[in-house]
């Protein structure tokens, strides 16, 4: 379960976070290239990643394949806000970009990748987003699973 930052003591606060949510940033590399070439490899990662979070699709997701040897884009747009993931097939690397305005838990980024899209390195960074409006404090990016 994600914590806030008031939650680990990164930020100090008498009164509550309001923050606008919170956007997973990540970058996955040593991928398999055929993978990252393959629009349906790339679509079924985002759409494991829309069903286990309980994400909701608004309307269809948009794809763009790029001609060899070029990669895949992909856009969901979600009631939650967005999912967008990119490739580039010739350097091995994948990135993805969750942003959702409602508290959810975290989800298996670097085991996924690596069982989906063959990575060997993969970094994921929490924002929370809006906490600098919210509180008057800068916000923190964290490695996911940080602690302060």
């Amino acid at each position: 379960m994600m914590t806030s930052l008031v939650e680990q003591g990164l930020v100090e606060t008498d009164r509550a976070l309001e923050g606008a949510g919170c956007e997973w940033i990540v970058d996955a590399s040593g991928c398999s290239r055929e993978r990252l070439r393959t629009l349906n490899s790339v679509r079924v990662v985002c759409e494991r990643a829309v069903r286990e979070l309980e994400l909701q699709v608004v309307g269809q997701p948009l794809w763009r394949q790029f001609p060899e040897p070029g990669g895949v884009t992909g856009l969901y747009l979600l009631s939650e806000s967005h999912l967008a993931c990119h490739t580039w097939p010739e350097s091995g690397l994948a990135t993805f970009n969750l942003f959702s305005c409602r508290r959810r838990g975290d989800w298996p980024w670097e085991d996924r990748l690596r069982e989906m899209l063959g990575a060997e390195s993969v970094s994921v960074r929490i924002a929370e987003r809006g906490v600098a409006v919210a509180t008057g404090v800068s916000p923190v990016i964290r490695p996911e699973g940080a602690t302060a």
